[in-house]
Order: C-alpha cells, then structure tokens, then sequence
C-alpha cells in the first residue's frame, strides 16, 4: 500500500510539472519576454511583432511555386498549425490592443496569421518570401518594411507582420525560429531597438 501511495504522488508530481511546462515556461529569450508583463492589457506606442510564419517542413519552396496555389507551395503541418493557435491564445491573454495584422501572401504565412485570431489579416507584397534573392539588405521589401516600422513610431496598437526568416533578419537582424516573432520599436534616429520576444512553440 505504501509503495502505491509513492507511486501516486510521484504520479501527480510529473503531472503537475507537465501541466505547468507548457510550450511557453523555458523560451530561449526568457528574459525578453518581461516586456510582455508590462504591456499586458495597455494600447502600446509604437510597437512592431515581426512574427515568422509556424512550422513548415522543408526548405523554400517547390518549382512550379504559384502564390496564388496553396497545393504548389510548402505548408503548415498539424504542429504548426496547433502552435500558431497557441502562440495567438498566448496574445489573446496579454490583452494588448492590436492595431493590425499583416502577412506575406504565401500560404503558410497567411494561414499563419490566421490562426492566431488576434485579428483581421490583410496581404502585404512586401512580406513575400525573400528566399532566393540577393542582397536582402537593400531590396525594396525591406526597404519598404522598414518604412513602416519608422512611420508607427508614434502609433498606438501593436502593429503584427508574419513573414519569413530571411525577410526579418534583413529588417532587423534577428533570427526566429518558426513560429517565434521579436517584439521591436524604431528610435527617434531611425534605428530598431529589439525590445522582446513572443514564446516560440
């Protein structure tokens, strides 16, 4: 009977820990995520998410890729799609107010953004995968995101884009895992300031 009672208690102690070790509690940036307890249920100025669409197996994307043809295109699987859901509940609890939701228009980034339900998600070119080309630091995408990110500098709500690896670490020179986004603000100069990270799943 004693060894049973152990048995349940160390039982109901691993449950205990795995329900409490969600996807969130040992995050790579575990102190970048701070930020969100001080933004929690404010309309923020001047906030920018730089989210990298969630998992999608594989590299690039097939030959006969057509932006408007999902089955030619590399796609969420089933985890990606779950810890898009999740990542978006994880923003739905911080209350902060959203301003805009905006992804490239590669079907994974889409779906991506869609998921989170944080809300409505509009395309913008400008997010589309910079994969395959060259000099990432000057193209007119970057250019252009950048622009962006400057002029909501003085902007209340968070302002969310969801794109693609190579695209923000020309933008800001970070590198996300899928599904990870970097929570950055542009300075009075011009310049970004990495001011936090969302969970990755």
């Amino acid at each position: 009977m004693a060894y049973w009672k152990r048995a349940q208690t160390t039982l109901a102690a691993i449950l205990s820990a795995a329900l409490t070790a969600t996807l969130f509690t040992t995050p790579t940036h575990a102190k970048e995520l701070a930020i969100w307890d001080q933004l929690q249920g404010t309309n923020p100025k001047g906030y920018v998410l730089l989210m990298r669409h969630a998992l999608a197996p594989g590299v690039g994307d097939p030959e006969n890729f057509n932006v408007n043809d999902c089955s030619t295109q590399r796609n969420l699987n089933d985890e990606g799609r779950q810890g898009a859901r999740e990542i978006g509940q994880w923003l739905q609890r911080r209350e902060v107010k959203i301003l805009r939701v905006e992804s490239s228009r590669w079907c994974r980034a889409k779906e991506t953004a869609q998921l989170l339900n944080i809300g409505k998600v509009r395309t913008n070119k400008n997010l589309d995968s910079l994969f395959q080309q060259s000099d990432l630091l000057n193209h007119p995408q970057t250019a252009n995101i950048k622009k962006r990110i400057q002029s909501h500098r003085n902007t209340r709500g968070l302002l969310v884009f969801v794109g693609h690896f190579v695209n923000f670490q020309a933008v800001a020179g970070v590198s996300l895992d899928s599904g990870e986004g970097v929570l950055i603000k542009a300075t009075p100069s011009g310049e970004f300031k990495v001011m936090g990270y969302s969970p990755k799943p």
